[in-house]
């Protein structure tokens, strides 16, 4: 047999066997595919799931804000005049009542021996006026008595009654020259009492600490201009701002937790005092106030504060991780892994309080696991398997 004959013959063999082979593999692969269960060859879609919680969720909110003084009082001088000492300085104590600042009182206690001459004079001007009087009496009733018996005539009676007349004015006029001096007197008084610049506050604690110093000794000032300014720092307010959604869930007297960047490791604890009843144009927030306990007046104001508010909270709440919750048609709902953990079905459900990265189902008695990463790859009765488990939340977040 040729060569060429024998290569063609050993090429056809083998081709007759490869198509042998692959018949019969084909035909055992379908006899096989037919006793294999149909679901055993769907994709199962990797995903991440999370437990549903049960417990309390609070909804809070943390707020920049600065601290301002409870109270700020301002001494001021009543009269112009030289600082000749002032008798506090910054961070020192100072009781209701206390004088601060004394002024130089040369000229004021002139003025009040000025008005005591005075008022001594007024009152021998008064003196000399009533003993004139009480004789213009006495030669009245003396010519009454005459005129009565026929003895003095009508014009001498006359003349002692416009001399009576006469003494009683000059009575009264010297008396009131006398009120006028006293008057000038207590005036004067009072002014040189003014020299002596007392911290007078009306209301709130009995002591305060002074925060600024504004002149100097020897400074020169006008009335009313200030000296020193005085706070209470204890109490504290925070000053928060507050938009518009937050506004309602706010009212008087909450609980607050605030802290300053000066002390990161320490809570203070405070409670609404105040709310505004309007809200400021520019920025759409109101103002509210937070009355803050500081007995070690470690809290300064001008400090930066955050406060943060529990704003609602659900006792016994079922909850969910935010990103669990997921769209399909218009629909708001979660994934809930089936309990043979292969599959997932499609639950709709409302959404409540959120707060810790959690959201509370309203209405609802879902229980198990859900999805929280791969939902966009699933639908409801997709089977799954499950890549990651997270069960790191155990319920309830925020202020306890």
């Amino acid at each position: 047999m040729p060569p060429y004959i024998s290569k063609i013959v050993w090429i056809a063999g083998g081709i007759i066997v490869f198509i042998v082979g692959a018949l019969f593999v084909k035909d055992r692969t379908q006899n096989e595919l037919k006793d294999f269960p149909k679901g055993k060859v769907e994709r199962m879609v990797p995903v991440e799931v999370a437990a549903v919680q049960r417990g309390p969720l609070s909804l809070s909110r943390t707020f920049s804000g600065t601290i301002d003084p409870h109270a700020q009082f301002a001494v001021a001088p009543k009269v112009s005049g030289r600082i000749q000492r002032l008798l506090v300085d910054v961070s020192e104590p100072v009781v209701r009542g206390q004088v601060v600042v004394q002024m130089e009182n040369a000229e004021f206690e002139q003025e009040v021996l000025e008005a005591e001459a005075r008022l001594a004079v007024a009152e021998a001007n008064r003196d000399e006026a009533v003993s004139r009087f009480v004789i213009a009496q006495r030669q009245l009733d003396r010519a009454k008595t005459l005129s009565d018996r026929g003895i003095a005539s009508e014009s001498a009676y006359d003349t002692a009654q416009a001399q009576f007349l006469t003494g009683q004015s000059a009575v009264k006029v010297a008396e009131a020259n006398l009120n006028r001096e006293d008057a000038l007197l207590r005036a004067a008084r009072i002014r040189l009492g003014y020299t002596q610049v007392k911290a007078d506050w009306k209301q709130g604690d009995d002591e305060r600490t002074v925060a600024e110093r504004f002149v100097d000794e020897g400074n020169t000032v006008a009335a009313n201009t200030s000296i020193l300014s005085i706070v209470e720092i204890d109490p504290v307010i925070a000053v928060i701002q507050v938009t518009e959604k937050d506004y309602p869930l706010i009212r008087l007297n909450q609980q607050a937790r605030v802290q300053a960047d000066a002390f990161p490791d320490k809570v203070f604890h405070g409670t609404v005092s105040r709310i505004s009843p309007v809200f400021r144009e520019s920025s759409r927030q109101a103002q509210m106030e937070i009355l803050v306990a500081n007995p070690q007046h470690l809290l300064k104001p001008g400090m930066f504060a955050s406060c943060t508010l529990e704003l609602d909270r659900a006792e016994d709440a079922i909850s969910v991780v935010e990103m669990a919750i997921t769209k399909r048609n218009d629909q708001t709902g979660v994934f809930r892994v089936a309990d043979d953990s292969t599959s997932v079905e499609w639950v709709e459900v409302k959404q409540g309080l959120k707060g810790g990265g959690q959201i509370q189902l309203i209405d609802s008695n879902l229980s198990g696991r859900v999805v929280t990463l791969g939902q966009q790859f699933i639908e409801d009765g997709s089977r799954i398997r499950i890549v990651t488990e997270s069960n790191a939340i155990t319920g309830g977040t925020g202020l306890q």
